[in-house]
């Protein structure tokens, strides 16, 4: 056979591919031909390719969505609404827990409980001079408590003057006079000074006396509320009973106003 006549075999001994034949195809590696070996044998030995991430190996199937029935909805309605109420509101007052009695309150129960014809509550407390004072000292007598916010202020410096110019009338009509305050002693006694007050002026710093006879309670001013004494006055009678009660005095003609009550009792 001649040169010219000789085929070339499609034998590829060479190495070289056939016409047609690509170079991955015609070249299998023998790297990819062991990882496919091995990934079947380990298929069959149920365990899993080295390959594969755990999660695409264990994807859970997806569970698929019910229909909510009206009944359903229902019964989550009344669970949300059960909750509501259970947990109450941050904003609503009704929910809070309501709170302790006050000083304020306490006035108003002292004020609503010392009514005409109530027997007078009892004290003993200090006064200017350095003696006590206690109610048990004006038996048979008629007394007249009057309550004033503090000594040396101009409404609480009339009020026991207009009192100490009208003392002996009041003693005329066996009737005493008392001035309470919750200032000290030394204050009390520096005010009866100055001003030449002779009645007898009694220190309440604890508020005792002032809390039993409704005259402590909540006061404003300039728009700031507080705790304070409430001017009032009251009439005991000789055996011990309120004969009246003065609230929120006004100080202008109320010593005389007193005075004619004293003696119409």
């Amino acid at each position: 056979m001649s040169k010219k006549t000789r085929k070339k075999s499609p034998n590829t001994s060479s190495g070289k591919p056939a016409r047609g034949q690509s170079i991955r195809s015609a070249k299998t590696r023998p790297s990819k031909i062991r990882r496919a070996a091995a990934s079947k044998s380990n298929n069959k030995a149920g365990k899993r390719p080295h390959n594969v991430s755990p999660k695409a190996s264990h994807k859970a199937p997806s569970k698929e969505l019910k229909p909510s029935t009206p009944r359903d909805s229902a019964l989550r309605g009344t669970a949300r609404s059960k909750a509501t109420l259970a947990k109450p509101a941050a904003g609503n007052p009704a929910a809070k827990k309501k709170p302790l009695i006050g000083k304020a309150d306490t006035a108003a129960a002292g004020q609503s409980a010392l009514a005409e014809g109530a027997r007078a509550p009892a004290f003993r407390l200090p006064r200017d001079g350095g003696d006590t004072v206690s109610l048990s000292d004006y038996s048979g007598k008629k007394l007249v408590v009057f309550f004033y916010p503090r000594a040396d202020t101009p409404g609480c410096t009339k009020e026991a003057v207009d009192f100490t110019r009208l003392a002996s009338a009041f003693a005329e009509i066996r009737t005493a006079i008392l001035g309470v305050s919750a200032d000290s002693p030394r204050t009390q006694e520096a005010f009866r000074d100055k001003h030449r007050l002779s009645v007898p002026l009694v220190s309440d710093e604890k508020h005792e006396m002032l809390e039993a006879y409704g005259a402590w309670g909540e006061k404003s001013m300039y728009g700031r509320t507080f705790q304070g004494i409430l001017r009032t006055t009251v009439l005991i009678g000789a055996d011990g009973r309120i004969i009246r009660v003065w609230r929120n005095v006004k100080v202008d003609g109320h010593a005389e106003e007193v005075l004619a009550a004293a003696r119409g009792s």
